[in-house]
């Protein structure tokens, strides 16, 4: 008896141990698992040119969401264009109805490491693809050139990294100016001191010292700029009202005839003279004057001429020693009889008297 008990509870052991792995088995598989064993699927079927490296248990994606998986990739048997390899794909009954029979199927990139999927454009129909029906395929880029696109951008972007990782090593080496405010010691001093001037003329300007501080701080020169201020917009009303001689200006408009009557006359005279009327207009128009005055400028330029080689008198007291010297003694002498005459004017008189 004790021996059945014994076997029963070891076969009860197995038994859990058993329905426990089968658990563990479950919860892997549905961990681990793009799909829902619990969801039932429905297979649908596309004909293309090439499998351009797609594999089993590839994604499928409408419009980018994942829908399903590739359950099978094999040769169709036929020959004609986008019909020789026949790919099985396993789609979510649920999903069915959002996938028009018009759709196109084709191969696309996954990621830039070179997994492939199948991609749906969703089409414009509203019959849906019906279980074990087939899709159209559609135009599929060359899988090739998108990689070798996605590479070269790799490789610009590698190319940019290293000139960034050059630059940073520039800094930190303390070269160019970005480098010197880094790691200069002395220019990160200057920059201090000036950050302390800075804090100091703020100070002093919060303090109401200096002329910017006076200006910010003092109560009385503020009053004063308002005081300013309500003169100029008194001056400002008063002009517009009319007064003064500005106001008059521009509101007075007998100042304005005046002015108009005026500017009237200024193009009246400019006329005249333009005409050759009077004075003016003779000096600007007339020929015989022109020439009158061009005579006049010659026979004074052969004067000048005549002066200058010492010709006439005026041309002999320019240039002749002789007639200078006499003309100096003589004024010498005038000065001297002055001087006696103001010293003893007696004398002078008494010859006069004699004469009589």
């Amino acid at each position: 008896m004790t021996s059945k008990k014994t076997s029963w509870a070891q076969l009860k052991v197995g038994l859990l141990a058993i329905a426990a792995f089968m658990l563990l088995v479950a919860l892997t598989f549905y961990i681990t698992s793009s799909t829902n064993m619990f969801e039932s699927r429905s297979k649908v079927y596309a004909y293309l040119d090439t499998s351009g490296g797609l594999l089993k248990n590839a994604p499928v994606r409408l419009n980018g969401m994942l829908v399903g998986k590739v359950t099978d990739i094999a040769l169709s048997g036929e020959s004609k264009p986008n019909r020789i390899i026949k790919v099985t794909l396993e789609i979510d009954d649920k999903m069915l109805a959002s996938i028009p029979s018009d759709s196109k199927v084709s191969i696309g990139a996954e990621n830039l490491l070179g997994a492939k999927l199948v991609a749906i454009k969703k089409g414009a129909g509203s019959t849906p693809v019906a279980k074990g029906g087939e899709l159209p395929s559609g135009s599929t880029p060359e899988l090739d050139d998108i990689q070798q696109q996605a590479s070269q951008t790799i490789a610009v972007l590698q190319n940019i990294l290293t000139k960034a990782e050059g630059i940073v090593g520039q800094v930190e080496a303390g070269k160019g100016t970005i480098g010197k405010l880094l790691v200069d010691e002395e220019l990160y001093n200057r920059f201090l001191n000036i950050t302390r001037e800075v804090e100091r003329l703020s100070a002093a300007l919060n303090q109401g010292k200096g002329t910017m501080g006076k200006l910010l701080s003092d109560e009385s020169l503020y009053n004063d700029v308002r005081k300013t201020l309500g003169r100029m917009d008194q001056i400002v009303a008063d002009i517009q009202s009319g007064q003064g001689t500005a106001g008059k200006l521009l509101k007075d408009d007998s100042v304005y005839l005046e002015a108009k009557a005026s500017i009237v006359e200024l193009k009246t005279l400019l006329a005249d003279v333009n005409a050759g009327k009077g004075t003016a207009g003779q000096l600007l128009k007339s020929d015989a004057l022109a020439k009158q005055i061009s005579a006049t400028i010659g026979r004074v330029d052969m004067m000048l001429d005549k002066v200058n080689k010492g010709e006439g008198s005026l041309g002999q007291l320019l240039v002749n020693p002789s007639l200078y010297e006499n003309l100096n003694g003589t004024a010498v002498e005038m000065k001297g009889l002055m001087k006696d005459f103001r010293a003893n004017p007696k004398k002078f008189l008494r010859i006069k008297l004699a004469l009589f």
